[in-house]
């Protein structure tokens, strides 16, 4: 294999065999390629994309390159969902053990914050002494035990997607579809999975902002999965606004132990867990339908047994055994709450849902750079949907933050995140499209 003819071919618009792909995939993992090598690459594909045959060999090379994890043992269907991230979005909480509770096993890997979009792991992380980083033994059992398990990923789990990606970041080569494709469901190949569901997120607080990019992404991601093997479907979500009432790490999970217990029903975020479960359960076989598994998932909720799953799965992994019923004696708050009051009467219309998340991370909440070190106490609750009717002085926002100066710049930010005027508005649905 000689990289540069690779590079050539692919820089001409040329269609790379699954060997070549292979080739040079395995010299990228191994090290033996440049940065410069890498990124032409990347470059090249940025500008001449890549058939679905390419990205399904480029998806499988990545998942190959380090572990492939099995569940030999585990009596039940392995699925996961993935989200390309959003603000307020913690629906991977409440739908790991919704699944679970529902008969499937759940092995989520999931990421940190990137951008103004918060993590499932920073998240977690709030939680004293839950480990997100299991050695493979512990995340077996989880899985086989509970059901379900959210962790971090590890270096031995598609390493030539970390070599691949970090040569991205710093080449404008990220916003590839081909390579996000790979870059996403190498990871999850590599975790074994049989189905999967993908949250696709659209609206100014989603990576893919354009409504017809991120359908170019859905179609991309569901056709790539189902042709490496695992059954996949995507929903289209909304992400004109956070998704649920609450904006930060610890406010998440005070917002995740409030779902389970039953306390958010009717919101747009309940309904887009319940979408992702029905889902889950039919591409699983355990639902013959999206309408019986929703009342799986609902009939979860009701009965306790979600919220007693994820209780088990934050004691497994190291967090404390009564999370779910004192979670006042582990979660600490912020030491500053400030309300963000109406400046004036009307409707809440719209929102810079991207705005609200660099305000998280203004607060202390995210990180501008990797080794940063974040607040997990900070953040925003009680963030009423848009839609909403409020009169002059009403609580739109609760900051929480570590100081009363950081405070008030955050009641700003949020003041000025949204508008409200004298009409009703016209709101797209949370749900606009299922591929």
């Amino acid at each position: 294999m000689i990289p540069q003819e690779i590079i050539r071919q692919k820089r001409n618009g040329g269609v790379l065999s699954a060997d070549e792909i292979q080739s040079f995939v395995a010299a990228l993992a191994t090290g033996e390629l440049s940065e410069g090598q890498i990124g032409a690459f990347a470059m090249a594909v940025w500008f001449k994309g890549m058939s679905r045959d390419e990205t399904v060999a480029l998806t499988l090379a990545m998942a190959r390159s380090g572990d492939m994890l099995t569940w030999l043992g585990i009596d039940r269907p392995i699925a996961d969902k993935h989200s390309t991230g959003g603000v307020g979005d913690n629906v991977s909480l409440m739908l790991a053990p919704i699944a679970a509770a529902c008969g499937l096993a759940v092995p989520m890997i999931s990421g940190r914050g990137l951008g103004h979009t918060g993590g499932t792991l920073d998240k977690l992380e709030s939680i004293p002494g839950y480990g997100i980083t299991p050695d493979a033994a512990r995340f077996r059992k989880v899985v086989k035990e509970v059901g379900c398990a959210i962790i971090g990923q590890t270096g031995s789990l598609a390493p030539a997607d970390g070599t691949l990606y970090a040569v991205r970041d710093v080449t404008a080569t990220v916003d590839s579809i081909p390579l996000i494709t790979a870059s996403i469901l190498s990871k999850k190949l590599a975790a074994g999975l049989q189905t999967l569901v993908l949250d696709v997120k659209t609206g100014n607080g989603a990576f893919m902002a354009d409504h017809e990019q991120a359908k170019l992404l859905a179609h991309s991601l569901v056709d790539v999965a189902n042709g490496a093997g695992v059954k996949t479907s995507a929903l289209i979500t909304d992400m004109n606004q956070p998704l649920a009432d609450a904006a930060g790490n610890v406010v998440e999970i005070w917002n995740c132990l409030d779902f389970l217990a039953g306390k958010k029903a009717g919101t747009r975020l309940e309904a887009v867990v319940l979408a992702f479960a029905a889902e889950m359960l039919v591409r699983s076989g355990v639902s013959p339908s999206l309408n019986d598994g929703e009342a799986k998932a609902r009939a979860a909720l009701a009965s306790g047994k979600a919220a007693e799953v994820f209780g088990r799965m934050v004691h497994m992994l190291g967090g404390p055994a009564d999370l779910v019923e004192k979670p006042a004696n582990y979660l600490v708050k912020a030491p500053v709450e400030r309300p963000v009051l109406a400046g004036e009467s009307g409707w809440l219309s719209a929102c810079d849902a991207r705005d609200v998340g660099m305000a998280v991370i203004d607060l202390g909440g995210g990180r501008r750079h990797p080794a940063d070190k974040i607040d997990h106490r900070v953040g925003f609750s009680a963030l009423l949907p848009l839609g909403t009717r409020v009169e002059k002085g009403d609580t739109i926002a609760i900051v929480g933050a570590a100081d009363e100066a950081a405070a008030q710049k955050a009641a700003a930010s949020i003041t000025a995140s949204y508008r409200i005027s004298g009409n009703e508005p016209s709101l797209p649905p949370v749900i606009s499209g299922r591929i």
